[in-house]
C-alpha cells in the first residue's frame, strides 16, 4: 500500500437501519484502514443503534445518527424520536454536512446508497461539488442488492448511475464476478460499469479463543455441535422456532449438542418462548448473545444460520459446513447470494417459505453424517475483501493512477516474482 508521511482523514457512511452486518462490516473496514496506515484517522457517521456496545479502535470515532428502522416493505420510519420523519432525515442531514465542513475529509466512503437514505447525502454532496471539494467519493457495495427486476428500477428511479457520475471516483463491490457479478446482473451502463472494481469477499478475524473453550463452557466434549444462529435475531423468531420444533420431533440424540444464539435484537417476549421450547428438547444450550461469533462458528461441525452478508463471509472464511435461511423481504439479496453459494456446493439454502421443522431437521441429520466435509470450492473463494479496499482508497488518498485492478495488480507481482 503507497502512503506518505501526511495525515489523512475518511469519513465512512453507513446509515444503518436493520441488523448487525452493515456497522460491522464498516467497523471491520475502518480498522483495516487505520492498521494499514499510520496517518489515516476514521470518523464513522452511522445510525447503527448498536454502534456504542463495539470497541472503538484508535483513531476511530463516531457521530451517531438519529435512529431510523425499515419495515418489511422496505419503507423507512423514525425508531425512536417523537418527530416526523421529514424532521428527522433533516437533521440527519444537517449533522452529515456538518460532520463533512468540520471534519473536512480527504475521502468520504459512502455504504450502499450514493444519495444516502431518502437523499440525507445530498446538501453534502452539492455543498463539496459547489466549492470544488477536493474530497474522493467511494461507493461501496454487497456483490447483491436485490433481484435484478428491483435493483434495475430502484436505481434507475433514484438516479444512482447519475450520482455516480457526477460524485464518485469508485465503486467497490465486495464480493466475486464469479459468484454474481452486479454489472452484468443489474445493467449497468458502461459509465458506471468502468468505475466498478470487484474487492473480493471480506475475510473475518479468527478469534484468539480456543475451539475447546467454546466447546468446554456449554459442556460440549465429544459430542458434534450445531450452532444455530439468527444474526442480530430482529427477524429470526422463525428459524429458531422450526429448529426447536424439528428436535422436538427428531431428536438428533446423546452424541450431538445445539448451541441456540438468539441476537440481541430479537424482543424479549419471543426470546422467553424459545428458551421455554428449548427447555424441552435434550442438548440444547440458548445463549441472548455472544461477542465471538467467529469462535462459536468455529467450535460448531455445522451452522444453522440466517444469509446475512457477515455471516456468509464468517462461514466462507472458516470453511464450515451451513445450512443457510435467509431473509427474503424486503429484499431478496439473501436469497439470491445463498442460491448461488449453494449451486457451486459451498452451503445448503432453504428458502423460508419452504421452511418447515422436518425439513430442516431432516437437512441437519444428512449434513452431520456427511464424510466430505471441505469441498474443493471453498478453497477458491476470493476472501482478499480488507486489503484489496484498502488498496484502492490508498491509490485514492494519495492520487495514485488508478490503471489496473487489486486483482491485476497482484497477478503483476506473482508474475515478477517468478
Amino acid at each position: 500500500m503507497t502512503f506518505q508521511n501526511e495525515p489523512k482523514r475518511i469519513i465512512v457512511y453507513s446509515h444503518d437501519t436493520f441488523g448487525l452486518g452493515n456497522i460491522r462490516r464498516m467497523l471491520a473496514i475502518a480498522k483495516s484502514l487505520v492498521d494499514a496506515d499510520p496517518n489515516v484517522s476514521v470518523l464513522i457517521l452511522s445510525g447503527s443503534p448498536m454502534l456504542h456496545a463495539f470497541r472503538i479502535p484508535d483513531r476511530i470515532d463516531y457521530i451517531k445518527l438519529p435512529c431510523l428502522s425499515r419495515t418489511t416493505k422496505g419503507e423507512y420510519t423514525v425508531k425512536f424520536l417523537d418527530m416526523g420523519y421529514s424532521q428527522l432525515l433533516k437533521l440527519r442531514s444537517n449533522i452529515i454536512l456538518s460532520a463533512v465542513l468540520d471534519f473536512d475529509p480527504d475521502l468520504i466512503l459512502v455504504d450502499k446508497k450514493p444519495y444516502g437514505v431518502s437523499d440525507e447525502l445530498g446538501a453534502a454532496l452539492n455543498m463539496m461539488q459547489r466549492r470544488g471539494h477536493r474530497a474522493k467519493l467511494v461507493l461501496l457495495l454487497r456483490d447483491i442488492l436485490d433481484s435484478p427486476e428491483s435493483t434495475i428500477s430502484v436505481w434507475k428511479k433514484n438516479g444512482y448511475h447519475d450520482a455516480i457520475q457526477s460524485h464518485y471516483d469508485k465503486v467497490l463491490v465486495v464480493g466475486s464476478p464469479d459468484v454474481y457479478d452486479m454489472r452484468k446482473e443489474y445493467e449497468f451502463p458502461e459509465s458506471s460499469h468502468d468505475k466498478v472494481s470487484f474487492c473480493g469477499y471480506i475475510a473475518r478475524e479468527r478469534s484468539s479463543k480456543r475451539v475447546g473453550e467454546i466447546r468446554q463452557q456449554i459442556g460440549c466434549s465429544e459430542e458434534k455441535l450445531v450452532l444455530v444462529t439468527a444474526g442480530g435475531g430482529e427477524d429470526g423468531y422463525q428459524l429458531l422456532r422450526c429448529y426447536l420444533d424439528g428436535l422436538n420431533r427428531q431428536d438428533l440424540g446423546d452424541n450431538t449438542k445445539t448451541l441456540m444464539i438468539c441476537g440481541p435484537e430479537l424482543s424479549e417476549s419471543r426470546r422467553l418462548q424459545i428458551e421455554a421450547l428449548a427447555k424441552e428438547c435434550r442438548n440444547v444450550v440458548v445463549q441472548e448473545f455472544n461477542s465471538d461469533m467467529m469462535a462459536c462458528i468455529e467450535a460448531a461441525d455445522l451452522v444453522v444460520s440466517m444469509g446475512g452478508y457477515n455471516t456468509t463471509c464468517e462461514l466462507l472464511t472458516l470453511r464450515k459446513r451451513a445450512i443457510i435461511v435467509p431473509r427474503v423481504k424486503p429484499a431478496q439479496e439473501q436469497w439470491i447470494r445463498a442460491e448461488r453459494l449453494a449451486q457451486q456446493g459451498l452451503v445448503r439454502a432453504i428458502h423460508p417459505n419452504n421452511l418447515t421443522p422436518k425439513t430442516l431437521m431432516d437437512t441437519v441429520q444428512e449434513e452431520l453424517s456427511r464424510t466430505n466435509v471441505h469441498h474443493s470450492r471453498l478453497y477458491q473463494v476470493d476472501m482478499g475483501g480488507l486489503s484489496r479496499i484498502g488498496e484502492f482508497i490508498s491509490d485514492l488518498l494519495y492520487d495514485c493512477p488508478l490503471l489496473i485492478t487489486a486483482r491485476e495488480r497482484l497477478a503483476n507481482l506473482s508474475a515478477s516474482a517468478d
